[in-house]
Formats: C-alpha cells, sequence, structure tokens
C-alpha cells in the first residue's frame, strides 16, 4: 500500500542530493514544548518538558525530515528513565536514517518533603534535563539537576557580635550517568552539602530548626561546591560532571559564584 505522499507524487525535496559537500553536526527542532512522563523517588509525575532534538546530516544529503522529530515525541508513551531513554534514543536515530544525534528535555519535577520538627508536608519543585547523545559509534547519558538551598556565611559569622548574614542558593549539578542513578538521589548530593536544605511549607518550629541549623553549618560558595564534588568523586555510578553553585547574596547586589568539573 503506497502512503499519502507517493500517492500524489509528492517530491521528497530533503532527500534530494546537496553538492556543496558540507556535512552539518547538528540540525533538528528546538524548544518543542511536549508532555513528559517521568519516573521519581518511585512513582511516575507527569510534567511538560522544553524538548531539542537534532541528528547530524552527512555532506551529500540536502535536509532532514523535521516532522519525523515530533512523530518521536509524539510517539513517546511510556516514563522516561535512563534505560527507557537510551532505548527512545536509538528509535529516533533510526527514524532519522542517522547515526549519530542529540536529545535534550528542560522540565521541573517535585519531591514531597517533610519539615524536620512538624512533620508537615508539602512539594518542594526542582529543575531538571535530560541529554541523550550518540557521537561516534558511543552514547553518553546526562542528568542534570537544580537544586535550591540555603548557605550562611562564615565570615560574617566570625566577625559578627550576633547574626550572620544568610541566603539561597542555587546548586546545579550535570553528572554523566554510568549507572542507575534517582533524580531524588542527585537533589540529596546538594542538599546534603548546604549550611541548610529549604522546604516549602514550615511551622515556626521548622523556622528554629532552619535558622539554627545554617547558623551551625556555614558554607562559603567555595565549601559549598567543593562538599558537592567531594560525594560526586565518590560514587561510581557517576562518571564526568560540573557542578556550579550561585549564591544569592543577601548584602550586595550581585552573586557569588563557584564551579568545579571532572572531565
Amino acid at each position: 500500500m503506497t502512503n499519502l505522499t507517493d500517492a500524489l507524487h509528492i517530491p521528497d525535496t530533503q532527500g534530494a542530493r546537496d553538492e556543496r559537500h558540507l556535512a552539518i553536526q547538528r540540525v533538528g527542532v528546538k524548544d518543542v514544548r511536549y508532555p513528559l512522563q517521568l519516573r521519581v523517588a518511585g512513582a511516575v509525575q507527569a510534567t511538560t518538558a522544553l524538548w531539542s532534538l537534532d541528528v547530524a546530516l552527512p555532506a551529500e544529503k540536502k535536509g532532514t525530515h523535521m516532522s519525523r522529530f515530533v512523530a518521536w515525541l509524539d510517539a513517546l508513551d511510556e516514563p522516561l528513565d535512563a534505560v527507557a531513554l537510551r532505548r527512545r534514543h536509538a528509535a529516533m536515530l533510526h527514524k532519522l536514517g542517522a547515526t549519530d544525534g542529540r536529545i535534550e528535555a528542560a522540565f521541573s519535577f517535585f519531591l514531597r518533603k517533610r519539615a524536620p520538627v512538624s512533620g508537615v508536608q508539602s512539594l518542594l519543585d526542582y529543575r531538571g534535563r535530560w541529554i541523550a547523545e550518540a557521537r561516534a559509534g558511543a552514547t553518553t547519558l546526562w542528568m542534570e539537576v537544580g537544586v535550591p538551598v540555603k548557605s550562611l556565611c562564615p565570615c560574617s559569622k566570625e566577625i559578627s557580635d550576633y547574626g550572620a548574614h544568610n541566603q539561597r542558593s542555587l546548586v546545579t549539578l550535570r553528572v554523566e550517568a554510568l549507572g542507575a542513578i534517582e533524580w531524588h538521589e542527585l537533589a540529596r548530593f546538594a542538599e546534603d552539602s548546604a549550611s541548610s536544605e529549604i522546604w516549602p511549607m514550615l511551622k515556626r518550629s521548622d523556622e528554629k530548626w532552619v535558622t539554627e541549623r545554617a547558623y551551625e553549618n556555614p558554607k562559603f560558595v567555595e565549601d559549598l561546591v567543593r562538599d558537592v564534588a567531594l560525594r560526586l568523586n565518590a560514587d561510581t555510578r557517576i562518571g564526568r560532571y560540573h557542578v556550579e553553585v550561585e549564591n544569592f547574596e543577601s548584602i550586595h547586589n550581585h552573586s557569588a559564584y563557584a564551579r568545579i568539573e571532572r572531565a
């Protein structure tokens, strides 16, 4: 049975030969907003992702079939974890007739947190990102998470007669996943390294606990990024990584920033 394109004799311009002899490393679609099912802490969350999908185009080929990227997205009918993403990435390359290609999806996910004293529960949002990339016959899978935490300045604590300036910080971890890693595990690398983790909903007893916890555990931006890196170094499931920390300073109109990479 012939398809509609063949029946209407519509030419396949993208499939024509190109005589400029220039390969394109990445061509595809960018910033496509589409649903995503995600496995988080043993449950499935429905969210919306901003997708960018591309493949490498050989020098002799004029174009790629852009509609096939969206068709691939629309066929996603299962929650994505590392195993499913690798399988689906291979299917995308096959669909586009490519050997090299990349998938990137940026999204929000939520973890239910219990306040440290009162035990009240609420959902905290995190920034997540999947990146799957095939190059030269090898596929690399990256996971990225942005984790909001609290930091308190050791210098301020040392020199002040009372109190110390403190602020919210954002820790961003991008790790090469060599084994199965859960999103909540990545978040804990940051939260366990901070002056204090944070919660969406706190009672007064919880506020007291968080304030005192941070005061007893001061961290420079340099301390925080190093402590996260040490935790990553100790986990054999993680290959290359980079960690960024931004402190949204409460006594300056600028941020303090630090980054560590393992290539």
